[in-house]
């Protein structure tokens, strides 16, 4: 497996210094992430697209994949179907984009559930996005990943499995998150439970008794199990850590991620 770090946690570092902190650490991917006002623009020309991937193959850092959205991101998971139209658009964009930077798997964060409406009318109105966006995503060959976040909503590997298998798409799939269960259950679960079904992966830590984030090995995250799992289901696809720090502790992340792919 190939290791990586997620613009996500780096501010608003450029492009240029993403990847020079990449070749100073090691890393051997980067998951970039287009935004508007960046160097990295989700309203950039093909032209400008393609010199980005230019760029990151000139360094020798691949793009393991791309999170994107506008300003006005939406909602997926709201009842508001307004919200719903602009997250739809900002994913859609987000596939061409991968597209043409000829890449394999973007992450959808699909927004935050709210008290109103019921559970079953925002999972069938995700379903149907899902749906309609996959021809995209397979002409694209771009998969769309579903992220396992702390947003009230797919809180099981069960739940994360039937919706994939319901959208019914090998483009549409999840993008899991090694944390983000971990107040409420275990990443081993969800390795096991979904299967091919993972699309990329984020690698984060967590301490249940003090309820938060850690850096990579100072949680309770039982990484060789993690690695045996994956292993065990042929993931061989980039992992990528999604933990904040400074220039220094994310030289020592790629430390820690070499040591735990190689459990």
């Amino acid at each position: 497996m190939k290791i990586g770090v997620t613009q996500i946690i780096l501010s608003n570092m450029s492009l240029d210094d993403t990847l020079s902190l990449c070749q100073e650490a090691g890393y051997d991917a980067v998951e970039l992430t287009f935004r508007e006002g960046a160097d990295t623009d989700i309203n950039m020309s093909t032209s400008e697209i393609k010199g980005v991937s230019e760029k990151c193959a000139a360094a020798g850092i691949e793009i393991s994949s791309i999170t994107a959205g506008y300003s006005e991101r939406g909602n997926l998971l709201s009842i508001d179907a307004s919200e719903r139209k602009k997250g739809i658009r900002s994913i859609a964009r987000g596939v061409e984009v991968g597209g043409i930077l000829g890449i394999g798997g973007i992450l959808l964060h699909p927004g935050q559930l709210a008290v109103e409406g019921t559970y079953q009318q925002v999972w069938d109105n995700l379903v149907g996005i899902l749906k309609d966006l996959a021809p995209a995503a397979a002409s694209n060959e771009v998969a769309i990943g579903l992220e396992n976040v702390w947003n009230k909503f797919l809180l099981s590997p069960k739940e994360m499995r039937e919706i994939v298998d319901e959208v019914d798409s090998e483009w549409v799939g999840t993008y899991l998150d090694t944390a983000n269960m971990m107040a409420y259950g275990y990443p081993e679960h969800w390795i096991r439970e979904l299967g091919n079904r993972i699309k990329r992966v984020h690698f984060k830590d967590f301490k249940r008794r003090e309820h938060r984030f850690v850096n990579l090995l100072d949680g309770d995250t039982d990484w060789p199990t993690v690695m045996r799992e994956l292993r065990a289901i042929g993931y061989d696809e980039y992992v990528i850590h999604e933990v904040g720090g400074d220039r220094e502790t994310q030289i020592d992340i790629a430390k820690r991620m070499r040591e735990i792919v190689a459990m």
